[in-house]
């Protein structure tokens, strides 16, 4: 017997969870997986340990979280704002229509993330990259400029494309990223419940939700070499060999011709870890918080 899907209104309070919980995804351990995933994406030589005491090297504990004030802040907020209303209405939209929650969430999360890389990454995400990767060139006798100067830099020579430089590969992987958190997710949703013996459309306890969607998170890193591109496309370094504005085609040459898969694959070991702890937050921790809040609206 099919799930009856339930009509419901549009549901704006998830905005403001989406911006809450990202903020705390990324203030938690979020950025400093993020770092040390740039870091090894933009330094393609380095080992996981290598990369590690790189950024550690850069300034103790705070390096780890280079970036955080005010870009990734900026970037989560609005980012998980877009995300978890567009995934959420999407998600149950893709039901009405007799979607499989599987198939569902997918879309659900490729909707959140295509409108969330258009209407919002591409100015924080590329201020953010920069903040991480211009640490590439130091050590060179060159004074190092900060953020701010290297944004109006790419704004006076290329203007808002140069700033929404890989943006495109932002929406691939966001894209990807998404659908594959929210559909795996769902996916191994629907194992546990039967593995539990729970009936179709009965809920999962807090565990079991936080269970679904590591296993979700972890899978999802299938997409690296889409990040390892948009972390090249969007980095600043002085190598000679490096093409002049490169595409997602030509990025993927560049460090295939560099590095060979290894190294379209390189900071897989930390995006799994924040893969995982992405997608507790704004799914598991999303869906717990979003039926809280509906059953607390219920109440009045």
């Amino acid at each position: 017997m099919s799930e009856k899907i339930e009509k419901k209104p549009v549901n704006f309070s998830n905005i403001l969870l989406g911006a809450g919980l990202n903020l705390a995804e990324v203030t938690t351990l979020g950025q400093p997986l993020e770092v040390v995933k740039t870091t090894m994406a933009a330094n393609r030589s380095l080992t996981l340990l290598q990369a590690t005491k790189h950024v550690w090297s850069r300034g103790g504990v705070a390096a780890f979280y280079q970036g955080l004030i005010p870009w990734a802040w900026i970037e989560a907020s609005t980012k998980g704002a877009v995300l978890l209303f567009v995934s959420a209405e999407a998600e149950y939209r893709f039901r009405v229509l007799g979607a499989s929650s599987f198939l569902a969430g997918m879309g659900g999360g490729i909707s959140g993330g295509l409108v969330q890389s258009y209407a919002t990454m591409g100015f924080t995400t590329c201020l953010k990259t920069v903040e991480i990767t211009r640490s590439k060139q130091a050590n060179t006798g060159v004074p190092q400029q900060t953020s701010f100067q290297v944004f109006k830099s790419i704004y006076q020579k290329e203007g808002i494309r140069g700033i929404n430089k890989g943006v495109n590969a932002v929406a691939i992987r966001q894209m990807t990223n998404w659908g594959s958190r929210f559909g795996f997710s769902r996916l191994a949703e629907d194992v546990i419940r039967n593995v539990s013996g729970k009936t179709e459309g009965q809920s999962l306890n807090p565990f079991e939700k936080v269970l679904g969607s590591a296993i979700g998170g972890g899978l999802s890193a299938w997409n690296q070499p889409i990040e390892v591109i948009r972390v090249e496309m969007q980095s600043k370094t002085n190598d000679p060999n490096r093409p002049k504005n490169l595409s997602v085609v030509g990025a993927f040459k560049y460090i295939y011709g560099q590095n060979g898969i290894k190294g379209l694959y390189r900071g897989v070991a930390p995006r799994v870890g924040l893969s995982v702890w992405q997608t507790v937050f704004m799914v598991a921790f999303g869906d717990i918080f979003k039926s809280l809040l509906n059953v607390k609206s219920a109440g009045h």
